[in-house]
């Protein structure tokens, strides 16, 4: 599997589709849910395959339900391995999170005990994906609202030790730390230096919804529905200064605004990381904006 450019993407939504095939925008790839395309035909595999033929494309998975205490779907298994062959992938990622019991599925990423146990259940699932779809996968640091107090290890230290056992990558959602990091007040800088940032593959970037728990507090809603807030872009922009320019999704599932509009967005982080880029001598295209190392 081919690794990402290090520019900015775009989530590709169906109301976008003419207008990037009819205006060739200058964006660095597209990213996609898994699950939409796990049927063999129709309208979306046309387009699909259509604008892959332009862009390098990444795979964003929701419903393996990596942290559930149950095995993994074999059939949901083989339709990503489907996906990922007739597209030829550029990434493929997954959330740190369950959203299966049983036969019942629930439409929401839940959060995990960051425990011994469940560190040993996380890694053997990732063993299997890895295998399973001959690729090294991403995993995404969750946007959290409740903690388990049977945890024993910090979100950070377990992500760290799930990269280091299955040699799995990280996707650093840095909206999902900023907004975990205000709902428990912890400092988003300090959580983000404790990540093993070496091993990120992949960045993402969305908007949230603010409102407030039973004391008053802000509490942070991952919603995908508004702008990427100024304190994201802050944090997003230290995040560069460490690791240097690499692959940024926009990511918008909500209340979407026309493509130019998203396009917009998406090229705020392209600026972001031609900055970073010079910051470490890495070569840039500045006529194109692209980024080539």
């Amino acid at each position: 599997m081919k690794s990402l450019p290090a520019r900015a993407g775009l989530g590709l939504k169906s109301m976008h589709f003419r207008d990037i095939l009819d205006k060739g925008p200058d964006v660095g790839f597209f990213e996609v849910h898994a699950e939409n395309y796990m049927v063999p035909g129709g309208p979306l595999h046309h387009y699909l395959g259509r604008i892959r033929e332009s862009y390098p494309l990444s795979l964003h998975g929701v419903g393996l339900s990596i942290g559930a205490d149950a095995p993994l779907d074999e059939a949901h298994l083989d339709a990503l391995a489907v996906l990922i062959d007739r597209y030829e992938l550029h990434a493929f990622s997954e959330h740190l999170a369950w959203s299966s019991h049983g036969d019942m599925f629930l439409n929401d990423l839940l959060p995990l005990p960051y425990t011994a146990a469940t560190l040993a259940r996380v890694c053997d699932h990732i063993d299997q994906v890895q295998s399973h779809l001959g690729c090294r996968m991403l995993i995404e640091n969750p946007a959290t609202y409740v903690e388990f107090s049977t945890s024993t290890l910090s979100e950070a230290d377990f992500i760290s030790e799930m990269v280091r056992r299955t040699g799995c990558g990280l996707l650093l959602d840095v909206s999902n730390a900023y907004v975990s990091c205000v709902n428990h007040h912890r400092d988003p800088q300090a959580y983000i230096r404790a990540l093993p940032l070496d091993q990120v593959g992949q960045i993402h970037l969305a908007g949230f919804a603010t409102q407030a728990d039973a004391n008053g507090d802000p509490l942070l809603i991952d919603s995908h529905g508004a702008p990427v807030a100024q304190g994201v872009w802050a944090l997003y922009t230290e995040l560069l200064g460490l690791i240097g320019p690499c692959a940024t999704l926009i990511e918008r599932d909500n209340d979407i605004p026309p493509f130019d509009v998203m396009l917009a967005e998406a090229n705020l982080s392209e600026a972001l990381l031609v900055q970073a880029a010079q910051a470490q001598g890495v070569g840039v295209e500045l006529a194109a904006g692209r980024i080539s190392a």
